[in-house]
Order: C-alpha cells, then sequence, then structure tokens
C-alpha cells in the first residue's frame, strides 16, 4: 500500500476523475452472516430464529424467510469441493493509491459510511425501478424493493443487503475494481442520451468512491451479487491493505439471492461498536431517516406475558384449612425477547409533502422531533424554491434561545440539517448557508442539485450555494416579520428577548440586509421606558419639523434618564431612543440612516434642534466670549474648545464629545475591551468641547471673576472642579478620581464650616490657604555681661 502526502492528492484526484465508480447501491450486498473462513467448520449466527428444516433449503428463495431472517446454514466439504478457483485481479495501478487516501484521508467522520453504503442500495433500487417501466421482466421472483441490515456483534460482522439491480461479473471488474468510476454515472448518461428518465433522476452516487468507505471501519469486505441479465451469482472479494482482489462464482445454495446485491463488512477490532443494533439504527435515523425505500433493521424485542408460578408450600397449607377461601393461581409478568426486522425510516418526509396538506401540529412536532426541543417554534415557513437553483426547506424560529448560551458570534449551532436527494448530508456549517446573527434560525433544507465535494461533507463555495443563501436569509425575514405583525404583540416580545441582539448583530455584519433588519429593531426611548418601540412608530410620533432621529447611548436606562443632554430635546417634547445595550450605538452607527432620517447622537459636539436664534447667539458670544477663552486657557488640552450651549436649561455645563470621535459611551466600552489598543484610545478620545449654559448662576459668576479678577485662585479651582464634575455628569471618566474626591471634600468642608462650624475650627482649616496667622506680642530682652555684669 502506497502512502500519499497531501500534496499528491489533487493530482490524483485529477486522474482519477474521469472515471466513475459503479452504482454506489449495486454494491449494497444481501448477506447471510457467515462467520469463519474454514468451510469445514460451522457457524451459528446468535440472531437466527428459523428452524432447523431451513438447512440446505435452495428450491426457491423467501426474502422474509431467507437468510435474511437470520436462517443457519451449514457449508459441507462437498460443496465447497465443487466451488470453482477464484480469479484474481489487481486493481489499476493508481487504485491503491486512492485506497489509502479514501481511507486515511478523505472522510474525516467514520459513521458516513453507512450512509453512503445505504445510498448506494438506495441508487440499485432507483435503477431497478427505472428499467423495470420498459422491462418488466426485472421485477420477477425478487421481493420487495427495500434495504435491510443485520449485525452481529459478538463476532463483528454488519450485513447490508438490498434487491436493487446487482451486477454482472464484468460490471464487478469495471465497477468494483476502479475507484471513482460510478455505474450511477454511467446510467445517468444512458438515460440523457436516450431522454428515457426526463428530468427527475434522483440517483445519489455520482462520484464513484462511496462503496470504497467501507473500508473506514471494515478489514474485509465481501460482495455477493446476482443481476437479472446473469443466470449466476458472484462474490468479490478484498482486504483494506491489498492491492488485488478477487471474484468467483457463489454455488454454495444456501447462500444465493434471486436478485440484488449482499454486502458483507468484517469489521475491524476498534470498529466493532458499529456492529451493535443500537448503534446502526442511530446511525440509519440520523444519516438516512428520509431515503425513498423502507431500510429494515434486526432488532431485538421483547412482549410480555403471565405465567404461572409454584405456590409457597406455606401458604399451600393454609389454603387447604380454609375451605371457603377460593385458591386462585398465582401467576407473574415475564418479557419474552425475540429478534425481528424493524422499519426505521421514513419514506416520505415532511417537506416533500403539499404545505397545504400539512397541519400546524405535524410542522410542531416534526421540530420537536428533529432538534429535541419541548417548546413549540414561534413560526415556521414551508417553501419549494424552483428556477436556476432548486431546493426544498422548512425553517423555523424557536421560542427561546438555547439556556446558558447566549453565545451569539459562534454560528457552528448545528441548527440546519443539510440533506442531498433526501440524504443527511451534515449539520455542521460556519455561515455557508445563514449568517452567523441568523444561527438561531432552525430547518431542514433538501437539494437535488447542490454541488458538494466527493465526500459530501463539505459545500463548495459556488454560485448555487451563495444563491441559496440569500434566499434562506428571506425566508427567516418573511417569517421574523410576520412574528412582529402578529396581533399578540407578546409574540414578539419574546423574540426580541430572546434574539434582540442577533439582529443588532445584523446591522454590524449585513449591510445589504438593512432595509429587512431595521424595521425588526426595538428601543426603549424617553418616552417609552416601560416599553420598547420600533423605529416605525418611532417616525410616526416626530414632530412636524424634526429632521433626524435622536440617541443616547448609556450603561442604563436611569443614567440616559438624568444625562444633561436631554434638558432641552425633554422640554422640547422631542423623543429620544436610550440604547442601553454596549451593541446599540455600533448597531445604530452602521444603520445611518431609516426612511431618510438620519440617527443623531445627542452627546456630540454642534448639536442642531432646528430652533437656532443667531441674534441671541451673536449676544451671547459678545457677553462670554471672554469667559470661554479664560476657561479654555486654565483647561489646556484637556478640551478641543469652550462654547456656549443651547441645549442646556438647569446644568451649569456639559462635555460634548467630537463629531467624528467616540462617545462618552463608547469610550468605557472601548476601556473594558480587555485587548484594547491604547494608542488608538488616545486617537479617537482626543477632541472634546466643554459647553457652558450662560443662565446659570456658577457661569455667571466666573464671568464675573474673569472680568473682575481672571488671576484669581480660587476662580481657578472653581473651573478645574467645574471640568472635573462635567466629566462624570457626561458620562466619561476622570483621568485621577482621586485628586477630584479631594477637591469635593474641600469644597463640602467649607461649606459646612459656613454654617455650622465655630472660630476656631476656622482656624484649624488653614491648610486650605484662606485664613490669616494668629499675631503674637514679643517681649523684649536686654542683653547681659558674664557673671552678671553689663
Amino acid at each position: 500500500m502506497h502512502r500519499l502526502s497531501r500534496r499528491s492528492i489533487p493530482a490524483i484526484i485529477r486522474n482519477a476523475a474521469a472515471r466513475y465508480r459503479p452504482i454506489s447501491s449495486s454494491i449494497l450486498p444481501d448477506h447471510h452472516l457467515s462467520g469463519e473462513s474454514d468451510p469445514t467448520k460451522r457457524w451459528c449466527s446468535v440472531l437466527t430464529t428459523g428452524s432447523s428444516n431451513a438447512i440446505g433449503a435452495t428450491a426457491s428463495f423467501n426474502l422474509k424467510r431467507g437468510p435474511l431472517m437470520g436462517c443457519r446454514y451449514e457449508s459441507t466439504s462437498t460443496a465447497d469441493a465443487s466451488t470453482p478457483p477464484a480469479e484474481k485481479f489487481e486493481y489499476q495501478a493508481e487504485v491503491s493509491r486512492l485506497m489509502d487516501l479514501i481511507v486515511n484521508s478523505l472522510y474525516s467522520n467514520k459513521d458516513v459510511f453507512l450512509r453512503e453504503l445505504i445510498s448506494n442500495a438506495s441508487d440499485a433500487l432507483d435503477k431497478l425501478r427505472f428499467l423495470s417501466v420498459t422491462q418488466a421482466e426485472l421485477l420477477k421472483d425478487g421481493g420487495d424493493l427495500d434495504i435491510r441490515i443485520q449485525t452481529d456483534k459478538d463476532n463483528g460482522i454488519i450485513t447490508l443487503t438490498d434487491t436493487g439491480i446487482g451486477m454482472t461479473r464484468q460490471e464487478l471488474v469495471d465497477c468494483l475494481g476502479t475507484i471513482a468510476q460510478s455505474g450511477t454515472a454511467k446510467f445517468l448518461k444512458a438515460l440523457k442520451d436516450s431522454k428515457d428518465a426526463g428530468g427527475d433522476s434522483n440517483l445519489i452516487g455520482q462520484f464513484g468512491v462511496g462503496f470504497y468507505s467501507a473500508f473506514l471501519v471494515a478489514e474485509r469486505v465481501e460482495v455477493s451479487t446476482k443481476s437479472p441479465k446473469s443466470d449466476k451469482q458472484y462474490i468479490w472479494e478484498s482486504e483494506a491493505n491489498s492491492s488485488s482482489y478477487t471474484i468467483r462464482e457463489e454455488t454454495d445454495p444456501a447462500k444465493l439471492i434471486p436478485r440484488g446485491t449482499r454486502l458483507t463488512l468484517y469489521l475491524k477490532h476498534d470498529d466493532k461498536g458499529f456492529a451493535h443494533p443500537e448503534r446502526i439504527e442511530k446511525l440509519v435515523k440520523n444519516y438516512s431517516q428520509f431515503v425513498s425505500f423502507p431500510i429494515y433493521t434486526w432488532q431485538e424485542k421483547g412482549y410480555t406475558k403471565e405465567v404461572e408460578v409454584d405456590e409457597d408450600p406455606s401458604e399451600a397449607n393454609k389454603d387447604e384449612k380454609d375451605e371457603k377461601t377460593e385458591k386462585k393461581k398465582k401467576t407473574k409478568t415475564v418479557v419474552e425477547r425475540y429478534w425481528d426486522w424493524e422499519l426505521t425510516n421514513e419514506t416520505h418526509p415532511i417537506w416533500l409533502r403539499n404545505p397545504k396538506e400539512v397541519t400546524k401540529e405535524e410542522y410542531n412536532e416534526f421540530y420537536k422531533k428533529t432538534f429535541n426541543d419541548y417548546l413549540e417554534p414561534l413560526a415556521s415557513s414551508h417553501f419549494t424554491t424552483e428556477g436556476e437553483v432548486e431546493f426544498r426547506s422548512i425553517l423555523y424560529v424557536p421560542s427561546m434561545s438555547p439556556t446558558g448560551k447566549d453565545d451569539i458570534v459562534n454560528s457552528k449551532t448545528k441548527n440546519i440539517r443539510l440533506y442531498v436527494k433526501r440524504v443527511f448530508i451534515s449539520d455542521d456549517f460556519d455561515g455557508e448557508l445563514f449568517p452567523r446573527y441568523l444561527s438561531f434560525i432552525k430547518g431542514v433544507v433538501d437539494s437535488n442539485d447542490l454541488p458538494l465535494n466527493v465526500s459530501r461533507e463539505i459545500l463548495q463555495e459556488s454560485r448555487i450555494v451563495r444563491i441559496m443563501k440569500k434566499r434562506l436569509v428571506r425566508k427567516a425575514f418573511d417569517m421574523i416579520l410576520g412574528i412582529s405583525m402578529s396581533e399578540d404583540r407578546e409574540d414578539y416580545m419574546n423574540f426580541w428577548r430572546n434574539f434582540g441582539k442577533h439582529m443588532k448583530l445584523g446591522c454590524i455584519e449585513d449591510r445589504e440586509n438593512h432595509k429587512r433588519i431595521a424595521p425588526l429593531l426595538r428601543f426603549v426611548s424617553s418616552q417609552s421606558e416601560e416599553d420598547v418601540i420600533s423605529l416605525d412608530e418611532y417616525v410616526e410620533n416626530m414632530k412636524a419639523d424634526q429632521k433626524d432621529i435622536y440617541f443616547i447611548a448609556a450603561d442604563s436606562v436611569a443614567s440616559a434618564r438624568n444625562t444633561p443632554f436631554l434638558e432641552k430635546l425633554v422640554e422640547k417634547d422631542i423623543e429620544v431612543l436610550f440604547l442601553v445595550d454596549p451593541i446599540d450605538e455600533v448597531a445604530i452607527q452602521n444603520l445611518k440612516s431609516y426612511k431618510d432620517k438620519n440617527f443623531v447622537d445627542i452627546t456630540k459636539e454642534d448639536l442642531d434642534l432646528g430652533d437656532k436664534d443667531e441674534n441671541k447667539e451673536k449676544e451671547m458670544k459678545q457677553e462670554f466670549g471672554d469667559t470661554c477663552n479664560w476657561i479654555k486657557q486654565r483647561l489646556g488640552e484637556r478640551v478641543a474648545s469652550v462654547q456656549v450651549s443651547n441645549r442646556l436649561r438647569t446644568s451649569p455645563c456639559v462635555l460634548a464629545a467630537g463629531k467624528f470621535g467616540w462617545s462618552a459611551n463608547m469610550e468605557r466600552l472601548m476601556k473594558a475591551q480587555n485587548v484594547g489598543d491604547a494608542s488608538a484610545f488616545d486617537f479617537m478620545k482626543g477632541r472634546r468641547v466643554l459647553e457652558i449654559n450662560p443662565e446659570h448662576p456658577i457661569i455667571k459668576s466666573l464671568n464675573a471673576a474673569c472680568k473682575s479678577n481672571p488671576s484669581d485662585e480660587e476662580a481657578m479651582r472653581a473651573i478645574d472642579l467645574l471640568y472635573e464634575t462635567a466629566l462624570f455628569s457626561s458620562g466619561f471618566t476622570p483621568e485621577n478620581p482621586a485628586e477630584l474626591g479631594g477637591k469635593i471634600y474641600e469644597m463640602m468642608n467649607m461649606a459646612l464650616l459656613d454654617k455650622w462650624g465655630s472660630q476656631e475650627q476656622h482656624v484649624n482649616a488653614g491648610g486650605s490657604g484662606t485664613s490669616v496667622p494668629e499675631m503674637v506680642e514679643a517681649e523684649v530682652v536686654e542683653p547681659a555681661e558674664a557673671g552678671g555684669q553689663k
């Protein structure tokens, strides 16, 4: 066996791609479990239920009581003596290398081997059904069209049987001896050329490597097949690490089948767990639940019955003494175990039915069963898309987000199950079918012409996939819009509480769908703090002369309600949106406008409310122009400018953010980032404008100080405290909180001393620099000589 480097894989695929595999399904054999290679030994299945009278029966083959029912057979040395020798074939030169590639690199999940083999069996049955339209004799004495899977967990054997078209000896050589040679592909080409099949050819395997996925779990594979075109039955056999295979004629009468293929997998030691009936049933339901032919699995069943039990001798003696007591036979309930075939799949999935014929209860039941949810969905959408891309789908909006999973960034939720021709392919996507902000949408998508790679696991980036994504997203928005228009407002409130952040994330990531997302957004506002409103409701409530949609971002509704930026807007009865979620501000900035109304942040400089009085502004600039320059000179680089405000009513001042910089809320969020860039933060926070209220007493006092004594130390300290306080009230974080606290304590101390303090306390408060030191009279001392003489 040759080992391939990953670099050589593309070249090998190109060389082999010209060949197409056998019809995958004809590869699915029907097996009566023959466990020992030694023909002199008798092998008995633990699953058998038939009687010994079945041994050696060859006159007729009954599928219901044949080897598929687990009947015991024994092969004798006499039968083996007449067995013709097996012919040995070498794989084509590149096949042995491709075999290693398939087993070790092509498939990332061993579970898919059963999916591939069942798909091949379905192809064989489909092919027979097509051909039987014109050749009815092909169906003669072949049993029902179905697939049966039997397991022997003790010996690690899986047998998969179909009653499909089967293969001749030459087809075994052509199909199983050449990887990437597909009988399905050849059959489709023939149907297309003869125009016998029309457009509905639902054959799955079209690349030719599905059969070899059996070697993912099997160390030896045996294919026993009988074609209606041939009088003989042949056995193809090969091992996982072999470069050759053998083909021989089947001569054991006990193993003859009327038509179809029996595939026997002798599992590797580490993979014998796949031979458990429960595991096989789970794989069938996961991957092949909706294959169009019935799939039966060999399952252990049980039924309860009453049996008599022996009486306790002591109780029997007691009953004899009491002649009047009526004796009752004592029984107990026991469970009788037996083995039988059980239908494991549904042949007609709900999405293939006419939506008018499906009830709401059926949709809800399918949702609960498929996605293991106990709550009914908020909405569902069943649709078929035709045209250049054809697929069927059922989408659901869940009632609530997953418990404990509030990570809206993770799009790998396994919420979308992709089927190709009713065969499950994958539910592990990363944004191929839905953007991550719609990752909460659940549903199934079934396509007949979706391009897949050879493993059928990874979607290719193709034009068809992009078109599918657009249509699925559009249908998802139609569902959500339907919920928002429901008569019961609580339905959409339930959706918004669970998935509102997803919609806001869509504003950031999906510009193409802004017009669909915006009507679905909801916010608290200055006039609707108890209930959220839509942007449509905001626009309807706008004043006649209002041109913009106003908003403020804060960490809570209380902070937004008490901000000084809101004073004049409340006075003018202008509604303001409160953005209290961390994602809100970024979402609105990406949305930019709604119905030709721009979004305006009221915390930014140059706020225009449409009521400017140029004459009054001119007077205020003349009156307070020197004061603004004086304050700016004191604050230096801490502010970009000082201006007279037209938005304040009760507050002395406010610190507005630059028009193109971060707001106070955004600065807070960026500081909280654990990988925040300090240099970018300094750049974006740079411009701040201090706006003063000329009507406030503090500003009037500072204006008087500027005109009378601009160098007064008390006035300088008042400006510093005014700026630090404006940082707090405007939502910014002070540069030095401890220093600000010291200034506030000092001001409190002075205010309290003026009202309740004594003279001595005033004297002891001299640290402030304003107290006068106490005058002490000096004593005059005369000079004296040593020894007491002058």
